[in-house]
This record gives structure tokens, sequence and C-alpha cells, in this order.
């Protein structure tokens, strides 16, 4: 009986597995709370992510519309319009509440997409030997060597104007700088004694990059993976400015397209130019220093290089 009880208090494989899992995000989490400029870019995130969320009890979305415009055009801050108005009368700050979910969905979205493919293309380039992996690798050096914006505005105009071709393009165009990093860190994960041995035991390619490659370089991908939402998000941001965004949809960058086009710079309309643009940029910072908190923990190389 005693034995038998033992055996039975002796913990299984996946829950040992599941506990040491616990254990190393416990661990990361920790490291993560002692990075100061990490956790002050992780409560930004979280707050734009709130009033993007909270965006219809925050704000009335029939104001969105010109015909439902009732204010004045371009009108300064006001106890009535906290942040003025637009060319149509809407309210700034009305807009600039619903414009938070267009950028922050477009870059969630469209990261997935990249890192999906800049995973999969990175972990075969290096665990692949011969001409396959030769292939991968010319054609990642190949997307990363063409500019991103001709690219990228190629592929709206013929995929149209909406929002999904947008995150489509910007998930198409954005994978190889990612690829390249997970090929190297596969690379390295390859010559490890423990791949010898999964090699003699007579593992397959597919257990070999399923079973420990990837593992090994998921949080390398975490951490690339907050880095690339930020580059997403100024990549919208940048296609909705030069009209190539949905029309139809209300964001950060469709915005200062309007400013631009209605010369608010000259009219001296600050409040329609600088809210938005302020927007992008503490976006943008919170994503890059969340991502290189992560990527402190993940290498502890590159933070005694900084």
């Amino acid at each position: 009986m005693t034995a038998v009880s033992e055996a039975l208090r002796k913990p299984s494989a996946s829950s040992l597995r599941w506990r040491l899992r616990r254990e190393s995000w416990g661990r990361t989490w920790r490291q993560f709370r002692s990075n100061r400029a990490g956790m002050v870019g992780l409560i930004v995130l979280a707050v734009f992510a709130l009033i993007a969320i909270l965006a219809p009890w925050l704000a009335n979305a029939e104001e969105l519309r010109a015909s439902n415009a009732t204010g004045p055009l371009l009108a300064p801050p006001s106890p009535e319009y906290p942040l003025g108005t637009d060319d149509n009368g809407r309210s700034v700050l009305t807009l600039l509440i619903f414009g938070s979910r267009t950028p922050l969905l477009v870059g969630l979205t469209a990261t997935i997409i990249s890192m999906v493919i800049g995973t999969v293309v990175g972990i075969a380039a290096g665990i692949s030997d011969g001409w396959f992996g030769a292939i991968l690798f010319r054609v990642t050096e190949w997307f990363i060597v063409i500019p991103f914006l001709p690219l990228a505005l190629v592929l709206a105009t013929l995929l149209g104007g909406s929002l999904f071709s947008i995150i489509v393009v910007i998930g198409v165009t954005g994978w190889p700088s990612t690829a390249l990093v997970i090929r190297a860190q596969t690379l390295s994960v390859r010559e490890r004694p423990f791949m010898e041995r999964a090699r003699i035991l007579g593992a397959g390619r597919w257990h070999l990059m399923s079973k420990h490659v990837f593992p090994n370089v998921l949080p390398l991908v975490f951490a690339n993976t907050t880095l690339t939402v930020a580059g997403s998000v100024l990549a919208e941001t940048t296609l909705s400015f030069l009209g190539f965004g949905d029309p139809t949809a209300v964001s950060w960058g469709t915005m200062l397209n309007s400013a631009f086009s209605t010369g608010a710079v000259s009219l001296g309309a600050w409040w329609f130019l600088l809210p938005p643009g302020i927007c992008v940029v503490l976006v943008v910072l919170a994503f890059t220093q969340a991502g290189q908190a992560l990527e402190d923990i993940v290498n502890p190389r590159l933070k005694e290089g900084r």
C-alpha cells in the first residue's frame, strides 16, 4: 500500500511540465516588473486598450458621422469640446477615442500573421539543410531588401482600401525580419546536445521542429512580437495618412490625413493635428519599451551591450 500511495502521490509528466512552465512565467513576470521602462510601456498600452474596448461607452458613435455633427468648424478646445472640432464640426476627442481601435486591431492582427509566417519560415530555414533551406533563406533576403513602403502601397492598391486588405498587406510584408531572427536562433538550437540525441534516437524533422526547436525559440517569438506590433501600428498610420486606408474606418492616420488636407497647419488648428500624432508616438514607444524589456529577459547579453 505504501508503494501504491507513493506512486499515486508522484506527479505525472504533464503536471510537472505545467508546474515548471508556471514557475518560468512567474520568474519572467518578476523580472519584467523590475524593468521600469517596460512597466511604464505596459501601463500605457493597458490604458489605450481600455479606451479602445470602452469606446462605445466613453463617446457617442453617432457623432462620427459628418451629417450628425452640430459643432462649429475647426473650433478650438472648449468645455463642450475638450479637444476642439474638425473640419466637419465633429468632436476631435470622439474621433480620437474611436480612432484608437483601428491601429490597435490592425497592428495586433497583422503582427500575428507576420509572426506566424516568419516563425514557420525561420524554423524551416534553420532546421533544413541543402537546397530547401537555402531557397527559404534567399526568399527571406529578397523580401527584406525590398523597400516596405512601395511594396505596401502596390499591394494596398491591388487589394483595395478595406481594413482586411490593410491587415493582409502589413502582415505579408512584415515577416522577413522575424524569419531571420528565428532562423539564427534555430541554427543555435540545432547544435545543442539534446538535438543530437533526438536525431540518434530517430526523431524526424517535424518532431525536431515542433518538440525541440519551437519551445526553445518561443520566448524570442514573444519578445519579437511586441516589437513588431509597434512597426505594424506605424505602418497602418502611414498607409491611412497617405490615403490607402479604409475610408469608412476612423483611425489616427485618417485624422492626420484630414488635418493636412484641410490645411490645419496653416490655419493653426493644432488641436486637430497634435492629438492623433501624440497617440501614435505613445503607442509605438510603449510597445517598443515593453518589447525591449522582454528582450532583456530572453537575452540578457543585449542588456549588457546597451
